[in-house]
């Protein structure tokens, strides 16, 4: 089974077989389309017209996107496919299914849990999803603000000149940041930057910030059990502060940023 996740970011591909994962490939989403992309216009909702004798398409259909895979280095098999950019993308030959389903899908298998809360912290948008006895019975998304985004992370550490692994290792002494836009936030971490604040204090008031932008749907879909997933889960110091708010027991999936995509192929074998 073959499992992609189109991401805002970075497009993720896997392969598993038996609950295995058996070949990965993860493309920066651009440099994916433009290398990889054969894009072929669906005209299913396309209508002729009479006046130019020729038809017209609904430019708000989706696209085909006709992959090789063994170019890709996986072998046939079948696909399933979700992610950020399948609402303008589909892949050809491939079962469609919406984000929300694969990453709880991705996260019951992986962490072999059926009660938690899932914060999937992708490159442009946050989900946090309530799942009960293994499926989703609440969800809520921030798709419309970078601020709550990997990109956000991303845009800060290059102000500080900072690695996101450094950025992602400080959380004592945080600056306070009251900006709440990505755009805006930058120029005030350029004004706490010339009040003279380390920039280490600088980072883990910028982790604070981002947790403070998920915190009200955290509380509002609590479970004792909080997993994270997407790119933002490796920053261990957002773990931890979102374990000391919330006095909640806090893990990172074994894969979380492929959890989308292993969710794609844990539906597909349920559906042989």
């Amino acid at each position: 089974m073959i499992g992609i996740d189109l991401g805002s970011r970075n497009v993720k591909i896997i392969q598993m077989r038996e609950g295995r994962i058996m070949q990965r490939a993860v493309f920066d989403t651009i440099q994916f389309y433009r290398k990889f992309a054969r894009m072929q216009q669906s005209f299913a909702s396309g209508t002729n017209n009479a006046a130019t004798g020729g038809t017209e398409t609904d430019l708000g259909s989706p696209s085909m996107l006709n992959l090789d895979f063994k170019q890709l280095g996986f072998s046939d098999d079948r696909i399933v496919a979700t992610g950020y950019g399948k609402i303008a993308v589909q892949v050809q030959g491939a079962i469609q299914i919406p984000e929300i389903q694969a990453h709880v899908a991705g996260a019951v298998f992986q962490s072999m849990l059926g009660d938690f809360t899932l914060l999937d912290i992708g490159g442009q948008d946050t989900k946090v999803v309530q799942v009960r006895g293994g499926r989703a019975v609440d969800f809520l998304t921030n798709d419309r603000c970078a601020a709550s985004s990997g990109r956000y992370v991303e845009n800060m550490a290059a102000v500080l000149g900072m690695s996101l692994e450094e950025l992602s290792s400080c959380q004592h002494e945080p600056v306070e940041l009251n900006s709440t836009c990505a755009i805006f936030g930058e120029t005030e971490i350029i004004a706490k930057i010339v009040e003279g604040h380390p920039l280490g204090h600088l980072a883990a008031g910028i982790n604070y910030a981002l947790y403070r932008r998920v915190a009200s749907m955290l509380k509002k879909l609590k479970s004792e059990m909080i997993l994270l997933s997407g790119g933002v889960a490796f920053n261990s110091a957002l773990m931890a502060i979102i374990a000391h708010e919330s006095r909640c027991e806090v893990r990172r999936l074994p894969e979380p940023q492929l959890n989308g995509a292993i969710g794609c192929c844990i539906y597909g074998d349920k559906e042989d």
